[in-house]
């Protein structure tokens, strides 16, 4: 029978406020003995203090994605330019925005500021046999327009990008927590021993280049074999794994079987779960030193693929970034990451969403065309879109202003992996600024992106610092239906 933790020895108790669980099982183990800690092991588990286990829980349904890949345009592409006309918006384009669409809701830089509408500086066409509408801005998406499900309807809970981009990654904004892409490996595992099972890949142009910390893929308090590891696209693709010059291949293979040795010898005192990642991380990070050379050796791509894509490979573009997308999915890679630095528009929107979607619009759709001829977009799910909006009303003066940050009525797409291509997805008001018609939360979308990979977002949960946690949290969250093929 499981001991309830308060019914625990006074020295565990104590020993737990004053250290770490590490420090904590290797003093209990050399202290206490082995036997005795193997006694209050399940207490301790029951406590949510020993964290997750490498069980692989996964999956609970029958998946329609294998893979996902996330196309992050980082500072918040402006869903008005995009994927959500307004004709009304037009029309009231220079007169102050109609103060019962804002009164007493949070806006960042315009806070106390005179607010005036700004119309779409984009021109809307429909597209595709469904009639998709996408603005001019992205003509290659649009003749991707069957094959998208586009969300009108997303909203968010934090304004600044940092914390926003924590929200969207990890379902909160508590620091410390597991990102998405850390959930999806903990739930299905991994498929290819030689590369990570999530990968994480940058790039940058276009107005104020907001910073990315890489706690936005970390693991949390799940096992550290699951945080997401960055892909350079310009020089060493990873840094620390080649050999330095004089080591061979047979030397560092000495050497990670010594650590590994001596690490396993560690593991049977304490039983630490992260001395047992450390030993997967030291292999993998050997067998990566023949996996990543292939990986990027991307002669055997067809001129056509390149041309397609807009990549020249090695200079660190988003173009170049999707195709490495696509070759790590074919790889068995499960979760990838692609952010694209340059969406906050504060000013200059014509002008930078001009230089953004030049940057990202076309290998978007090449992404996209490759993984359908391929067969492969029908088992990945990608998914399109930033950490927020933008506001309907303007930003700076002059003939050229911006839109600020905007988190009560945002778009984003979804494609691939049993999403149902050619729909448009609720709606926001007239003028753009609150989602009113079959509203999705970032919790819906994770729960949507769990379900569609055959994980019930209810069910993956670990037991941590007493309670049971997920990515979606304790508030409610829907699997968005209405858009599943």
């Amino acid at each position: 029978m499981t001991e309830p933790f308060d019914q625990l020895p006074a020295e565990i108790r104590d020993g737990l406020a004053r250290a770490t669980r590490r420090q904590f099982l290797g003093s209990v183990s050399l202290g206490l003995g082995a036997a005795s800690l193997t006694q209050w092991m399940p207490g301790l588990a029951e406590a949510g203090l020993l964290g997750a286990t490498d069980a692989v829980p996964g999956p609970h349904l029958a998946p329609t994605a294998k893979r996902v890949i996330f196309l992050c345009m980082a500072g918040g592409p402006s869903h008005l330019e995009t994927f959500d006309p307004k004709p009304r918006l037009a029309e009231l384009d220079g007169q102050p925005m109609p103060e019962s669409f804002t009164k007493g809701l949070p806006i960042a830089q315009l806070q106390g500021k005179p607010l005036t509408c700004l119309g779409s500086r984009a021109g809307f066409r429909q597209h595709g046999e469904s009639g998709q509408w996408i603005s001019e801005y992205l003509p290659h998406i649009a003749t991707c327009a069957d094959d998208i499900a586009i969300v009108r309807s997303m909203v968010t809970e934090q304004i600044n990008h940092d914390p926003a981009h924590t929200f969207m990654n990890t379902g909160t904004i508590v620091p410390g927590r597991p990102s998405m892409g850390s959930w999806i490996n903990y739930g299905l595992g991994s498929v290819n021993e030689d590369l990570p099972g999530f990968v994480v890949l940058t790039s940058v142009g276009g107005r104020n280049p907001q910073p990315i910390a890489a706690r936005q893929w970390s693991s949390g308090f799940l096992p550290s074999r699951l945080q997401g590891v960055e892909f350079q696209g310009q020089g060493e693709p990873v840094h620390y794994v080649e050999n330095p010059p004089g080591i061979t291949t047979d030397c560092q293979s000495h050497l990670v079987n010594a650590v590994r040795d001596l690490n396993r010898l560690r593991h049977e005192q304490v039983h630490d779960a992260e001395i047992e990642s450390r030993i997967a991380q030291h292999e993998l990070a050997f067998r990566m030193q023949a996996s990543i050379p292939e990986l990027m050796d991307v002669s055997d791509e067809s001129k056509e693929t390149l041309e397609m894509y807009g990549a020249t490979p090695g200079d660190g573009s988003f173009a170049s970034n999707c195709l490495l997308a696509r070759r790590l999915a074919e790889r068995g890679v499960r979760f990838i990451q692609l952010y694209h630095r340059g969406w906050d528009h504060h000013g200059g929107l014509k002008q930078y969403m001009d230089v953004c979607c030049s940057h990202c619009d076309r290998p978007t759709a090449a992404l996209l065309q490759d993984l359908k001829q391929r067969g492969m977009l029908e088992d990945t799910l990608v998914v399109w879109g930033g950490e927020f909006g933008r506001t309907p009303m303007s930003q700076g003066d002059g003939p050229d202003p911006g839109r600020d940050h905007h988190i009560k009525g945002f778009s984003m797409f979804l494609a691939g992996g049993g999403v149902k291509g050619g729909v448009t997805h609720g709606a926001t008001d007239e003028l753009g600024y609150h989602a009113i018609e079959d509203i999705v939360h970032v919790r819906d979308l994770h729960a949507t992106m769990l379900h569609l990979l055959g994980l019930d977002h209810e069910r993956l949960s670990v037991r941590y610092q007493g309670l049971d946690t997920r990515l979606t949290g304790v508030m409610p969250a829907k699997v968005v239906s209405r858009i599943l093929a």
